[in-house]
């Protein structure tokens, strides 16, 4: 089975459509998507749209949940200009979405880890700075979850870990999103480096899983404008370049 795996997509239909254009153009059995998808300064109505739709496992992440929590009041900037343009039938399909999704006994799909949709499974973050996660903190976070596969977003980074009893966890890295700045739990940046949309391509086979991360160009300068249209330069250095122009400034 190929599966292409989606994340992250935070409002970007623009790198949405070149995404999902290249995953018709390559094939694959399945699409699946990992959440973040309608927060930030783009296009939260027209993403929901193109994917509500296309009935691809989605599951929420910590975005969609907080776009969902109310309060606008005490949303961040990105998660209040979803909440405050999504129609009723948006808000009901992403209020629909489960945290987690087994897709078989061999797959699981997750946010950030299993227990959290908040926290990275592939990277650490602490006083000391934002780094690649170190083996043993990979497999206490990916517990004792028998799958052979775990699909994980949050990051927005392109990365794979494989545990000693031989589970790979994979991060597609982030549709529509290259880098952002933060404050929680320390502040720190992340960065992919470049403005591409990225995803991944997964070839289930009997004793091996094959993986592919991609790189898709797009009119980024497109949705560069939308984002200085809707008062966020930080969002539009962020796609312009895949790199943070400052910290933190939160997603």
């Amino acid at each position: 089975m190929r599966i292409a795996v989606i994340a992250d997509i935070h409002g970007n239909v623009v790198a949405l459509d070149a995404v999902l254009a290249d995953i018709a153009r390559r094939g694959a059995d399945m699409t699946v998507n990992l959440g973040d998808i309608v927060s930030g300064p783009l296009y939260p109505t027209e993403t929901a749209d193109r994917l509500m739709p296309l009935g691809f496992p989605t599951i929420r992440g910590n975005h969609d949940r907080q776009v969902l929590a109310g309060g606008l009041a005490e949303m961040g900037a990105s998660d209040l200009f979803a909440a405050s343009r999504l129609r009723a039938d948006q808000t009901a399909w992403l209020a629909g979405l489960p945290a987690t999704l087994r897709l078989s006994d061999a797959v699981l799909l997750v946010h950030g880890t299993p227990s959290s949709d908040l926290a990275y499974f592939l990277e650490t973050i602490d006083a000391d700075g934002f780094r690649p996660a170190a083996p043993e903190d990979i497999e206490e976070r990916a517990g004792a979850d028998p799958a052979r596969l775990i699909l994980c977003g949050h990051s927005h980074l392109q990365r794979m870990a494989r545990t000693r009893d031989g589970r790979l966890v994979v991060n597609p890295g982030s549709v529509g999103l290259p880098a952002y700045a933060d404050d929680l739990p320390y502040p720190h940046k992340v960065e992919a480096g470049s403005p591409h949309a990225r995803y991944a391509l997964i070839d289930m086979q009997a004793r091996d899983i094959a993986v592919e991360f991609v790189s898709v160009a797009y009119a980024w300068d497109k949705a560069a404008a939308a984002a200085e249209a809707h008062g966020r330069p930080d969002w539009a250095k962020a796609l312009r370049t895949g790199t943070m122009p400052v910290l933190p400034t939160g997603t």
